[in-house]
């Protein structure tokens, strides 16, 4: 990636600045990490079982933990350290809600967590194609993400995207299962689009194809992010919309807060007060495209 200032039309390249110590990423990431990450951070430093974890933060939004490791060198395997810290959380899940309860002074129950969405997230200034091929599977939850920092205070963090040929870690062969893989993949789980096309009416699917595509039009930006009960359509870190399929059209969520929405035509339902899925208060079932572009310019409020 190459960056630069703009000095009277003239392009200055901006100089990268090495992180001296993997403290020092560790330090910028725990201070912001809700800004970074929308994480919310439980314990920096948590010993468990004879390891120590460098981040122990928690998935608000999907109710799950994430463990978040910090590295400057590449001497290291993403995929047997990321499989190790995978079975401790499963196996001592109840040491994991134990300290965030201690630490939060809060009191989350242990089926109150949703153990299948848990993710172990490594950071770095740079990662070899060896280490990003180690964990290039679609349902691994093991995450890439790196951290490059400029003169002029300039932070750049990306997250390393699998690649779209990723094949499923079911399929790795027995001696990497060997490494406890094979417990971890009857409890972890990665949630994709087609996922919810099981069993609706290819109607249906058309129709969420066809809302789909009007979100993504929106904005450049927004991405699809599947999870357990919805797809979630997001801007950087912030869920814009969630789609549910139904069995005879889509449920669809506007994240804003009641109040906040202006639907002159009154087509929403406003949720604020009631058990629902996805985010915001407010929800629109739709069944055909008559009302799309109006649906849009409900969204898009949201944008």
């Amino acid at each position: 990636m190459k960056l630069f200032q703009n000095n009277k039309s003239s392009l200055l390249d901006l100089r990268e600045i090495s992180f001296k110590l993997e403290r020092d990423i560790q330090q910028l990431f725990e201070k912001n990490l809700f800004q970074i990450t929308g994480l919310e951070l439980v314990k920096s430093e948590f010993s468990i079982q004879n390891q120590r974890i460098d981040t122990l933060a928690f998935d608000i939004e999907n109710s799950a933990f994430v463990i978040i490791e910090y590295k400057r060198g590449h001497n290291y395997s993403v995929f047997d350290q990321g499989v190790a810290y995978l079975n401790t959380l499963l196996k001592y899940k109840a040491d994991f809600v134990l300290e965030y309860n201690e630490s939060l002074d809060k009191n989350l129950k242990k089926n109150e967590v949703d153990w299948s969405q848990s993710k172990i997230v490594f950071v770095s200034p740079s990662f070899n194609q060896n280490q990003k091929q180690a964990v290039d599977f679609k349902d691994l939850n093991i995450e890439l993400w790196e951290i490059k920092q400029f003169e002029n205070s300039i932070i750049v963090i990306d997250g390393v995207q699998k690649s779209q040929a990723a094949p499923s870690i079911k399929l790795t062969s027995p001696s990497e299962k060997d490494t406890g893989l094979s417990e971890i993949t009857k409890e972890i789980k990665t949630y994709r689009e087609e996922d919810f096309y099981q069993g609706k009416a290819e109607e249906v699917i058309e129709l969420y194809n066809d809302f789909k595509q009007a979100i993504l039009n929106l904005s450049p930006e927004i991405v699809i992010v599947p999870k357990k009960h919805w797809i979630g359509f997001k801007i950087d870190k912030r869920n814009v919309t969630d789609i549910q399929i139904q069995s005879k059209g889509l449920r669809i969520s506007i994240n804003m807060k009641k109040g906040e929405l202006d639907d002159p035509k009154k087509m929403t339902e406003n949720v604020a007060n009631k058990g629902h899925f996805g985010n915001g208060d407010y929800q629109i079932v739709v069944s055909n495209t008559k009302h799309l572009e109006y649906v849009m310019s409900l969204i898009k409020q949201g944008i």
